[in-house]
Order: C-alpha cells, then sequence, then structure tokens
C-alpha cells in the first residue's frame, strides 16, 4: 500500500512531524544546556531539506525512504537503555501503521511470522467511525466526551500462543482541524448527534468522509494484557453459552492457551450426576473437550472404586497436580495403567474438582505433552475464573432441566412425579442428540405387570337432571315470549302459533332436534323481530318486557340457561371437592409406594393406580403395598363421601352421588399414547379390564331393576371370594373408626356383554 486509505473515515490523515520539530525549535533556542540547544538545532539543519516531514505526507514509501533520518529524529523519544524493554513505536493516527520500532516490539512482530498483519482486535466500521468524529467534538470543540475505545493487537508469538497487547496512544503530536470546504456543525447539531450516538447516517451527514484534517503522528505502547484478555474472553464464551441455539466457541481450547501460556493444551469437563453418582459430557462441547484423565478414569476402574472416589472428593476436594509424569513415584509408575496414560501422550495434567455448598459439582482437567507446562502456578490462576464456572455450570443445569422439562410438557404433556423419571431419561437422550446435531427418535414409554386400582364417585342421575332443566329453562323462556307476544298483538299471530307447537312438542313428545329447531325459530325471525320492536315505537311496557327477556338469553346460543348453568356450577363444585380430597390423600398413597395416579373429572370423579415395581425400580416391592393401598382407596372414597354430604345443602342444584370400588387381580400394562397425551392400557390381552371399567357403570344387581351403586353407599365389585375376604377385613376396620354401618350386603351382579362372575359388597356410610 503506497497511499493511507481513509474511506472509512471522517479524516484526511497526514504524517507530519511538525509539532515535533515545533518542540525542537524551542529547545534551540531556550534550552540552558548548550548541548541540547546544539543537538536540536543539528536534527532541524537534517530536516531542512525535507519539507515533507513538517509539510505533512500520505505517500507510505517516504517512511522506508526516511528510516534513518527518522529514527534519529525521535532517539529522544525512544531510549537505547529501553529498546528491549518497552514494547513501543510510532504510528499514523489511527491506523493499522507503525514504524520506528524498540527492539522487544520489533522481535515480538518477528515471531508472528512474514505473513502476519497487524490490525486492532474486533472493531466494527461504524463504531470507529463514530469514534474518530468524536474525537473531532473533543479536540476541536472541547467537548468533554472522555471518548475512550479500547484498542488492542492480537499477536501470536512463535509458539503460536495469541497473546493480546493494549495499546496506549500519545497524541500530543497531532492536529485536528477542517478541511476548507467543511462545514462545522453548530452546538444544537452536537447535541443531535450525541442524542443518537449509533446513527452512522446521521455522523457522516454532519462529518462526512475526509471532511476533516488529522496530521501529525502519534506514540503506541504495548502492554501485555494477555491473561486479563483471556479470562474476560473466557467468562464472555461461558455466559453466553445458548442451549435453544447451541453454538459452542471452537476458540476456547486457544483461550486457555493464551490464559496459561501452554502452546498445546487440551481441556476437558464433565458434570456430576448426584443422582446417580456419575460422571456425565457436556454434549455442547463434545467436539471441543477432550477428557482423557477423564475418559481414562471412567474406562480403568469399576463403579464401585468411581463411587467411592466420588465420596472421598466431598471430604477432600484438592486438586490434583502432576508437572511431569515420569518423576511420579516408581510404585505408580510400574502400574498397566501409566502406561495407558503415556500413551496417550500426557506428560502433564492438572485435574479440579468444581465444589458447590460442599459438594461435587463438575470435573476439569487441563493436559499437556509438554513436560513441566501445568504446575502450582498455572492452578493459582484457576481462582479468577473458577467463580465463572460455578456461574456457567449452575446455568447450564438450570436451563438444561428448562429445556428437558419443556420437552417433556411438550411432547408428553403433564407427567405425574412417580414415572416422570422415564420421561426425563428418554427426554435427556433427546436432548443430548440435539445439543450433538444428532437424530434421536422418542421411544415409546410404557410400564409393565402393574396391579390396577379403579374407582368413581358418580353424581347420580346428571343425564335426566340436565334434561329436565334443559325443559324448566325453555319453559321459562316461551312463557316469557307468550307475555311479550300477547301485549304487542298485532302481526304476531303466526309467532304465538309457533311457540304453542314448540310447548307441546317440549311437554309432550320431544325429539332429538326440537331444541336446535327452536334455537333456529329463535335466531333467524323471533329474536330480529324483537329487536326490530326496541327501534320502533313500541309501549314503554313491550320495551321493557323485551330488555329483561334479552337480559337472560345467552348470547352463544339464543336460549334461556339459568337452571343449567346452576347445574354447571353445582357438578364443577361437587367435582372440584372430590378431586381435592382424592389429591390431598394422594400424597399419604405416594408413601406407601410410589405409583401412577391419574384422575378425570366429568359428571364426577374416576381415578386410576398402577401400582408395581417398573413404576418405582429402586423402591423394596411386595403384595403387601397392594393391600395397603387398596385400604388406602377404600378410606379415600369413604371420605370424599363424608366432605360430600357435608357441603351438599349449600350448591345451587341437589345432587347425589354414588361411589364404586372395582378390584382387579390380573396384572396390566400401560402405555403412554402420544397422541392423546395420556397412558392407556396397552394391549389387546389387557382390553377386558378396560371393557368391565366401562360397563359396571351402570350394572344392575343380578335379576333386578336396582343398579349396584347407590347414592350414600360404597359398591366394592370383584371376582373371587379371595378378595371378598380382603375387603370384609377393611370393611371391619372402617366400621371400627365409625366410618360406615354395619349393613354389609353381598350382590351378584348381571351378566354384562361378554362378562359374566362379578360379585359386589355393598355397604352404607355411617
Amino acid at each position: 500500500m503506497s497511499e493511507l486509505d481513509t474511506n472509512n473515515s471522517p479524516f484526511q490523515v497526514f504524517i507530519s512531524f511538525k509539532k515535533y520539530l515545533d518542540v525542537l525549535e524551542h529547545i534551540r533556542y531556550n534550552d540552558r544546556l548548550e548541548y541540547r540547544a546544539n543537538y536540536a538545532e543539528s536534527l532541524i539543519e537534517r530536516t531542512k531539506n525535507f519539507k515533507e516531514l513538517r509539510e505533512g505526507f500520505q505517500d507510505l514509501s517516504l517512511l522506508e525512504k526516511h528510516d534513518d533520518l527518522i529514527r534519529l529524529l525521535l532517539a529522544d523519544l525512544f531510549p537505547t537503555g529501553l529498546t528491549r524493554n518497552e514494547i513501543k513505536a510510532a504510528s499514523i493516527p489511527l491506523a493499522n501503521i507503525t514504524f520506528n520500532y524498540t527492539e522487544r516490539f520489533r522481535n515480538i512482530l518477528s515471531d508472528a511470522g512474514t505473513d502476519f498483519e497487524i490490525k486492532f482486535r474486533e472493531i466494527d466500521d461504524d463504531e470507529f467511525y463514530i469514534f474518530c468524529c468524536c474525537l473531532i467534538l473533543q479536540v476541536h470543540f472541547s467537548t468533554d466526551l472522555r471518548a475512550t475505545l479500547p484498542l488492542y493487537y492480537d499477536i501470536p508469538n512463535k509458539d503460536g500462543i495469541i497473546k493480546h497487547y493494549k495499546i496506549t496512544v500519545n497524541s500530543d503530536f497531532t492536529d485536528v482541524y477542517p478541511d476548507k470546504d467543511t462545514k462545522i456543525p453548530d452546538e444544537d447539531t452536537v447535541n443531535m448527534l450525541l442524542e443518537n450516538i449509533d446513527d452512522i447516517r446521521l455522523w457522516k451527514k454532519n462529518f462526512p468522509p475526509q471532511s476533516w484534517i488529522l496530521s501529525g503522528f502519534a506514540i503506541i505502547s504495548l502492554i501485555d494484557c494477555t491473561s486479563e484478555v483471556a479470562l474476560s474472553d473466557l467468562k464472555s464464551t461461558l455466559i453466553k453459552v445458548d442451549l435453544e441455539h447451541p453454538a459452542p466457541d471452537e476458540n476456547l481450547k486457544e483461550i486457555f492457551k493464551s490464559y496459561f501460556d501452554v502452546p498445546d493444551l487440551n481441556f476437558g469437563l464433565m458434570l456430576f450426576n448426584k443422582k446417580d453418582k456419575k460422571l456425565e459430557r457436556l454434549p455442547i462441547y463434545e467436539n471441543v473437550f477432550t477428557s482423557h484423565i477423564l475418559d481414562f478414569w471412567l474406562n480403568t476402574f469399576d463403579e464401585e472404586i468411581r463411587k467411592t472416589a466420588f465420596e472421598n472428593i466431598n471430604y477432600n476436594s484438592r486438586p490434583i497436580v502432576i508437572s511431569d509424569i515420569d518423576k511420579m513415584d516408581e510404585e505408580v509408575k510400574n502400574m498397566s495403567s501409566f502406561e495407558i496414560l503415556k500413551n496417550t501422550g500426557i506428560r502433564s495434567f492438572m485435574v479440579i474438582p468444581i465444589m458447590k455448598d460442599g459438594e461435587l459439582m463438575a470435573i476439569m482437567e487441563f493436559t499437556s505433552p509438554i513436560a513441566n507446562s501445568l504446575n502450582g502456578l498455572k492452578l493459582k490462576k484457576m481462582e479468577f475464573f473458577t467463580d465463572m464456572i460455578l456461574f456457567s455450570l449452575n446455568r447450564f443445569s438450570f436451563e438444561r432441566n428448562n429445556q428437558i422439562e419443556a420437552i417433556i410438557q411438550r411432547e408428553y404433556t403433564s407427567i405425574h412425579d412417580s414415572v416422570v423419571w422415564k420421561f426425563r431419561n428418554e427426554a435427556e437422550k433427546y436432548f443430548n442428540a440435539f445439543l450433538s446435531k444428532k437424530i434421536y427418535t422418542l421411544k415409546q414409554i410404557s410400564f409393565k405387570n402393574l396391579t390396577p386400582l379403579f374407582g368413581f364417585s358418580d353424581i347420580r342421575a346428571s343425564s335426566e337432571k340436565r334434561f329436565n332443566l334443559m325443559k324448566v329453562d325453555l319453559n321459562h323462556q316461551l312463557e316469557c315470549l307468550y307475555e311479550i307476544f300477547t301485549l304487542i298483538n298485532s302481526d304476531s299471530e303466526k309467532y304465538l302459533l309457533a311457540l304453542e307447537i314448540f310447548e307441546n312438542e317440549l311437554n309432550n313428545e320431544i325429539k332429538a332436534d326440537t331444541e336446535q329447531r327452536f334455537q333456529r325459530l329463535l335466531r333467524d325471525e323471533i329474536h330480529p323481530y324483537l329487536q326490530g320492536k326496541l327501534e320502533t315505537s313500541a309501549t314503554e311496557e313491550v320495551k321493557n318486557k323485551i330488555k329483561t327477556y334479552i337480559s337472560q338469553i345467552t348470547l352463544q346460543n339464543q336460549l334461556f340457561y339459568n337452571q343449567r348453568r346452576n347445574l354447571d356450577e353445582s357438578i364443577t363444585l361437587v367435582n372440584r371437592k372430590l378431586a381435592d380430597v382424592l389429591d390431598k390423600s394422594q400424597v399419604q398413597a405416594q408413601e406407601i409406594f410410589p405409583h401412577y395416579y391419574e384422575r378425570f373429572k366429568s359428571d364426577g370423579v374416576e381415578h386410576n393406580l398402577y401400582i408395581g415395581q417398573n413404576i418405582s425400580p429402586d423402591a423394596d416391592y411386595s403384595q403387601k403395598d397392594v393391600h395397603q393401598l387398596r385400604f388406602w382407596q377404600l378410606e379415600t372414597v369413604c371420605n370424599m363421601e363424608i366432605e360430600f354430604q357435608m357441603f351438599k345443602q349449600n350448591l345451587p342444584i341437589p345432587l347425589d352421588i354414588a361411589s364404586l370400588i372395582f378390584v382387579y387381580n390380573e396384572k396390566v400394562d400401560i402405555r403412554f399414547r402420544m397422541d392423546e397425551k395420556r397412558f392407556d392400557i396397552d394391549g389387546a390381552h389387557n382390553s377386558y379390564y378396560e371393557i368391565i371399567k366401562k360397563r359396571i357403570d351402570k350394572a344392575h344387581i343380578k335379576n333386578s331393576q336396582e343398579r349396584i351403586t347407590s347414592p350414600g353407599k360404597i359398591a366394592i365389585v370383584y371376582f373371587g371370594l379371595e378378595n371378598q375376604k380382603e375387603y370384609l377385613q377393611y370393611i371391619n376396620t372402617l366400621q371400627k373408626k365409625g366410618l360406615l354401618k354395619n349393613d354389609v350386603e353381598f350382590l351378584k351382579v348381571e351378566d354384562l356383554q361378554g362378562i359374566s362372575g362379578l360379585l359386589a359388597i355393598r355397604v352404607s356410610l355411617a
């Protein structure tokens, strides 16, 4: 490049030594020391024939042409005694062009290689342009902006480690002034610009490219801040990990090389799974981390030794630092596992447990094939970012759990706590595959060989009540319409006739579509007619009647719905009360043995329990647990009935409930159905259980029209005498508690389609 490129700058930049030559002129005529005055005069005389040094130039080739003269001219600013220590050079202001290097700076550039091009680190073009404009405001307008943009050079050393140098600039020998045709912004414009600091178009409009002159030279000094910059980069990398868009920073290893000043360094990290007592990889960094020591440890020792080691770490979490494995004890070096370690090329390593509140959270390792490259001093540097590692791991675990929960909610819906572990295992596999950008198909979730418990507390005759209340609502609506049309009298005969037909049909020979046809008549004819009457000169009595009528209809279906609304509210209150009793009691049931529990609310509350070793593999399971849960179920259903009796008188519509428990001894399998987002019986061989559940709801006593369920009584349906004996013991216990009466009935259930031989016990609540 023979000329300066200033297209993306508000400046025309000229290299000039005028201000420094002016300093020499002052020394020449005013310094009391004669040798200093003579020295200044000699330098001025040497530059007299090279006017471009004072007037300024843009031809970069002149720097090489006058290299010796410039070095001599700037000798006072670059003392020979400091040339091997200071990293210093002259620079063209605000440009990546330097010259007149100290010996140390020249050696740094030489180690970087001939292909290396020095340039500022990570500066956006627009940001740099606005920064230059702010310098104009600061210098020319004397605006106190304190405009500083941290400038860095990233320069590799001879080992390839990136070293970071912060640049300090001395601009004593530079001038800033407008070009001859430049329009200088007024104070209001300057304030507007400062209010819109990121609007590059606005800044370029008021400070066009090359509209100002920047003349002179600067002196830059470099300070090695590799550790500080690497530490900052490390913190930024750890903070910015986004699990929704995982993109690991491939430069993480290079950051650690710079920070520890080790040219060949590998880094590994594994999370500690407290529940399973094992180490787990971070899939997001699978291609970045190389956990040689941790892999070796996991693959060499058995599970018991590893678990013991994890327990010991909680008591003694001191890091392990081996500077040179060849200097380890002979006893260790003779172990076969030592050869495996040496064959991986490791000569120096550190293993650091990451602890939180006295418990192991993760283990980090640093390894290098260079002996003595890792030691206690390197370990000391860990202290500066250990807190950030902890913060990042905490954040990763928190967001990881959130993502896994989101997968469960999205793919499986809300899952009962007793089985969530199996969904979580599957979701973790899915999530880890996602982080590794691999394809993973979610597997079906199922549990086998479970003992089912089923029961319901059904609102008796709810359909019949709803039908009767529908008739009450519609008859009331018909009465109101009769009153209105009778008052109107004129041109209402056809509506009165239609209402009479519907009233007769409703109360005598109602049809499946009676309500729908009535609704259609209201929507298409009667209600538009009444709305028209409100807008005409009808009497106030008629208008008030119409307004009262309209206030009672529902906008959705144009019908009166007051009594049915009361019924819906009553059913909702009953369902809520019964479900609350059942859910609260379930907390105690889970303590007997963890099991899958679900309930459904419709016209009453139905519940299912599935018990078995597969639900909770880590718990001790026996038939005794089934017996305890069967007793819990019977007692809970009794309590639900008692709670209902206590608040039934407060219902808007009187209701009764009838409760039933079905006892089934055969084992069943359940499977989560992805389409319905719920568990259901799995396999044709288990369908018999579901058929019985659906058909006993309204079953009768054999050779009778009486249903086996009855308000105020608990019905227990079963197959064999063994179950009868078991439940009589439970009933006896509850009678002693005062929950049940001594009126046990032994019943046979009518034969249902494909089902015969069912027996029942029925007993009244106390």
